[in-house]
């Protein structure tokens, strides 16, 4: 009984927790704006609906595999503020 529970305990699968974010960005005069920043984060595999008329964007993300720091540094690295 006791391997099976330590087969048990090596092979659980940790998972992610999740994390919603909202942010307020600077500098998005278009679609193309949006779609730059939203094609950003997701090849880091981040979800996010970004508003280029409002200037928001809310963000799904796992925080064991990345941070809000990281995220917030992809947006400002592809020419636009964050707040």
């Amino acid at each position: 009984m006791r391997s099976a529970l330590n087969y048990y305990l090596k092979n659980i699968i940790i998972r992610g927790k999740q994390m919603k974010m909202n942010l307020k960005i600077k500098g998005m005069s278009c679609k193309s704006c949006k779609m730059l920043i939203e094609d950003a984060l997701d090849d880091l595999g981040v979800k996010s609906n970004v508003d280029n008329e409002k200037g928001t964007a809310t963000i799904d993300f796992d925080e064991n595999k990345i941070t809000a720091e990281e995220i917030k540094k992809v947006i400002v690295k592809e020419g636009y503020q964050v707040e």
